[in-house]
């Protein structure tokens, strides 16, 4: 239920707070290698956080973007699958500006899930 708290999104970014602050320097000093996966395990529930709050939105504007360039609607899969069906035919290519705006917009967005730090 949406209105519940605490929401899925506070859910995993306080396991991923907890694994990455007080479990994975415990395992660090006593067994380096699961203290190493504890990390992996920690960055991972962190992508799921942001995905779970960010997902929704950076879809919804994809899906916004690839109407507009494509001119039809559809859901984002169907409209993702036209894009590449028309970059494979060669009917689009990197001169195309709006395909490139749409393609950077794209990747910003997964990258502010992905990996935030990297900006």
């Amino acid at each position: 239920m949406a209105q519940d708290r605490p929401t899925a999104s506070e859910l995993l970014s306080a396991i991923a707070d907890f694994l990455r602050d007080e479990a994975t320097p415990v395992l660090d000093r006593a067994e380096p290698g699961l203290g190493f996966q504890m990390r992996v395990a920690a960055n991972a529930l962190a992508i799921l956080e942001r995905e779970v709050r960010l997902g929704p939105a950076a879809d919804a504007r994809e899906r916004e973007r690839l109407v507009h360039l494509l001119g039809r609607s559809g859901t984002l899969d169907e409209l993702n699958r036209e894009l590449a069906r028309q970059l494979r035919a060669g009917e689009r290519d990197e001169k195309d500006e709006a395909l490139m705006a749409h393609l950077e917009a794209t990747i910003a967005d997964k990258i502010a899930i992905a990996n935030p730090k990297w900006r």
